[in-house]
């Protein structure tokens, strides 16, 4: 067995921020690496992912996760290679997925990580398509979002990780129509000339409100919303009679110092019966072996496609999830570690 290495590097939060986050408020730490202790295993992260709802963790507030502690390392999905096992069932050279990333070696407890094949899919897969965006995706939009076959489907932040796997699985599973908004005209074309989508639209280029109402002129039946604020007010205006939303996420908020002002036509909900219903993806594990056979055979087939954003360098990651809270990622945003 080769030495173990003896130093690993952190991004640690040393600070909470306000508003949008600084380099103040991380700092990448060089810390000593040891054997796994019993029942853990040493991983050798080859990729983490960095997410949206990681700038609500900075936040010293009550949520549905813990806030990050200050003067320890941030964590989020990681895949790698067991490098060290003192547990039984992982042997050196497993691929393993696991919640502590943000470093480049990882000491994982056993019952913590999760065995993936490098045969299946690329290992970066693993923290998008087939990973928790992916599994988001299909929860919101089968479960959450009662997707039934023809109906016309609204997809905010939809050349994001999310937002592009539920416009193509809409699509494949009968949608008479998917729209979706994005923040580019390159995304926008990647929308339809890639993914299938019937219509996109710049949300920069003018009132959501209008652009949706043109895109859908016969209504919206499902909105899967990835962004809140004027979209969720657009949808709420364009949606037929009981109409549902996936409100997942709202990144147009995330960074505000002051409260915004809320949809102003929620008495809409009423008359039209509207279900607007809040999720989480931790509630919805019991989806995902149907939900990995699903989508790995989509995958497969080339009927559902994905993009990457690839930072390369732990000294980057940083900048990576800044960049992914400005809207520069298309598709999954994730950091490489070159060993």
């Amino acid at each position: 067995m080769s030495a173990l290495p003896t130093t690993s590097r952190e991004w640690h939060l040393v600070a909470r921020p306000h508003g949008w986050p600084t380099t103040d408020d991380v700092a990448l730490r060089e810390v000593a690496v040891s054997a796994p202790g019993e029942g853990r295993v040493l991983v050798r992260n080859r990729y983490f992912s960095v997410d949206p709802y990681m700038r609500g963790r900075m936040n010293d507030v009550k949520s549905y996760v813990p806030p990050f502690e200050l003067d320890r390392p941030m964590e989020g999905g990681a895949v790698g290679e067991v490098i060290a096992s003192a547990a039984e069932g992982f042997a050196v050279g497993d691929h393993v997925l696991h919640g502590l990333g943000w470093r480049e070696y990882a000491e994982v407890p056993a019952a913590q990580a999760t065995k993936v094949s490098a045969d299946l899919a690329p290992l970066s897969a693993y923290l998008g398509v087939l990973g928790m965006t992916g599994l988001t995706a299909y929860a919101g939009l089968f479960k959450v979002a009662s997707f039934v076959e023809g109906d016309t489907v609204f997809v905010s932040g939809a050349a994001g990780a999310v937002g592009s796997q539920v416009g193509q699985l809409a699509r494949i599973k009968g949608a008479s129509r998917v729209i979706g908004s994005a923040g580019s005209a390159e995304k926008v074309r990647l929308l339809t000339e890639e993914y299938g989508f019937d219509a996109a639209f710049n949300y920069k280029d003018g009132p959501v409100a209008e652009q949706l109402a043109k895109a859908a002129p016969d209504g919206i039946d499902v909105y899967f919303d990835n962004v809140g604020g004027d979209h969720l007010e657009a949808a709420i205006s364009s949606f037929n009679l009981h109409g549902r939303a996936a409100i997942c996420g709202m990144i147009s908020l995330y960074n505000s110092t002051e409260p915004s002002p809320a949809p102003r036509n929620l008495p809409l909900i009423i008359g039209k019966r509207l279900r607007l219903e809040g999720m989480l993806v931790w509630d919805h594990v019991d989806l995902q072996p149907q939900f990995v056979q699903d989508v790995a055979g989509w995958l497969a087939s080339g009927e559902l496609k994905y993009r990457e954003t690839v930072v390369d360098g732990i000294e980057n990651g940083f900048d990576a999830f800044i960049g992914l809270l400005r809207g520069d990622n298309t598709g999954k945003m994730v950091v490489a570690l070159d060993h």
